[in-house]
């Protein structure tokens, strides 16, 4: 944590019914604090308004057709400030929304090859509804309860190490290995051992920078971070010309990962949300068949379901927000709110939405409640009619505070007993495997899998809690869905 002792808490008084809403002062936050951290959220995650689009606008579906890349990206930027807003408004946590990684491009590559893109992201909101239900039923908050305490740890760490995975590869810091294939290693330091671009510098830079200002205390110091860095990154493109990392198709490794900092061109336009409604609930049991097609919807319900728990829990942490049961307050209500995340990211084809990890860095910066939230979200909405900040602020500036909060968060090892090995190797797991295979959900499953086979191999099998045992079941039908939808095929 960086800012939970800095900025004196203001008086009820002052703040009236907005503090008592939002529990400002109760949180010990202030205002100020909660728009930076909203600040920071957004520059942090606002990357996902042209990767979204690249994803879902790379694939075909089974007639052909493709999205509109504008289209997307408008689409992205509404329903993550929707939900953004929703999400701050009613549960009151600074966990910023938008579509999820992961999931897009299962849907891109896997589901719309099979259906047409309206089917698909009819597939999702059936999938969003299920969740919903799941949440107002409490069965989702029962299973999030039922998660021993060194697991609920060991996925805070995780999503750290994760977040902060994010950050060196989107920055070009670690690259994969061209042919991987022939080489003792899959990934790599830079380019052949060194950052040997433009762009990767000024991340480092920024890195550093970063570092100091937290280390130091100073107020706003992630904030500041990527503020100088984005100056340093325009005038280091204003000189060297490094341009994008795509031109015309090709690759050009010593490029900006997405966004080419400098001045805008224009101040944009009306944005096209003629995407939203384009759903089809029902054509993909009629296309591909009523089993085929649950399956597909298994998939996204058990991905989404305990990926978005997953950052719940970390950030939870992250935020000291937890009680003394390791809970946090209102989980029941966040829950439900999530799940309607899945079900407008469908209408509106953006893919699921759910909440964030990047909103680590609004909490490292000092985010409570879901004050930062509106900030977050009405960003993204300005966003879409005015140059957005995403076009202007490179990924190589907003990295450096995804690693720092990756360091922060994996103070959470602390909590977990690494003196028993049943509980030493299903933690261990639960935190290697998300970073290494870019998915919080697998990094759960794994885990939940390793607690259940050991708890039961040391005699400890009636310990554990039968939610855990059912979950436990069901991803290892979602590793195994491959082989199964083979054999049923």
């Amino acid at each position: 944590m960086t800012q939970s002792t800095q900025d004196s808490p203001p008086s009820p008084q002052r703040l009236g019914a907005l503090d008592r809403y939002f529990h400002i002062t109760e949180r010990g936050s202030t205002v100020g604090r909660e728009v930076r951290g909203g600040l920071v959220s957004f520059f942090a995650m606002a990357y996902i308004v042209i990767l979204n689009p690249l994803i879902l606008g790379s694939g075909e579906d089974v007639t052909g057709a493709r999205l509109s890349i504008p289209e997307i990206a408008a689409v992205t930027a509404f329903t993550a400030g929707v939900m953004t807003v929703m999400f701050g408004a009613i549960a009151r946590y600074p966990f910023a929304f938008a579509t999820g990684l992961g999931i897009n491009s299962l849907v891109a590559v896997t589901i719309a090859k099979q259906v047409t893109w309206a089917e698909a992201m009819g597939l999702i909101v059936i999938e969003g509804l299920i969740i919903v239900v799941l949440a107002v039923s409490g069965f989702r908050k029962a299973v999030f309860d039922a998660i021993p305490g060194d697991l609920k740890a060991a996925i805070a760490v995780g999503i750290g190490l994760f977040i902060a995975m994010i950050g060196l590869v989107d920055s070009g810091f670690v690259r994969r290995v061209p042919d991987a294939a022939n080489t003792t290693v899959p990934v790599g330091l830079g380019i052949d051992g060194s950052i040997a671009s433009w762009p990767t510098a000024v991340f480092v830079l920024g890195l550093l920078l970063c570092g100091v200002l937290v280390a130091r205390k100073v107020r706003g110091g992630l904030f500041i971070g990527i503020v100088i860095t984005t100056v340093v990154a325009a005038i280091v493109e204003a000189v060297t010309k490094a341009g994008p990392s795509f031109v015309d198709g090709e690759p050009v490794p010593t490029g900006w990962s997405l966004a080419v900092p400098g001045i805008p061109e224009s101040l944009g336009g009306l944005p096209n949300l003629s995407l939203i409604g384009e759903v089809d609930l029902i054509g993909a049991f009629t296309r591909i068949g009523p089993l085929a097609a649950s399956l597909f919807v298994f998939t996204l319900l058990l991905a989404n379901f305990f990926d978005a728990m997953g950052t719940f829990t970390g950030l939870g942490k992250e935020a000291e927000l937890m009680d003394a049961d390791g809970n946090l307050p209102g989980m029941k209500t966040a829950l439900v709110v999530e799940g309607v995340g899945a079900v407008a990211g469908g209408l509106t084809s953006s893919s699921s939405n759910t909440v964030f990890v990047e909103s680590a860095a609004g909490i490292a910066e000092g985010a409570r409640t879901g004050l930062a939230n509106i900030v977050t979200g009405a960003l993204f909405l300005v966003a879409m009619f005015l140059t957005p900040l995403y076009e202007v602020v490179p990924v190589e500036a907003a990295a450096p505070a995804l690693v720092v909060v990756g360091a922060l968060m994996i103070a959470q090892i602390v909590n977990i007993d690494f003196r028993r090995f049943e509980v030493a190797l299903p933690t261990f797991l639960t935190m290697v495997v998300m970073p290494f295979t870019y998915s919080i959900a697998n990094g759960i499953g794994v885990g939940f899998i390793a607690w259940v086979v050991l708890a039961t191999a040391t005699g400890k099998g009636r310990q554990v809690h039968p939610l855990l045992w059912g979950v436990a079941i069901a991803f290892a039908v979602f590793f195994a869905i491959g082989p199964i939808t083979d054999a049923l095929a």
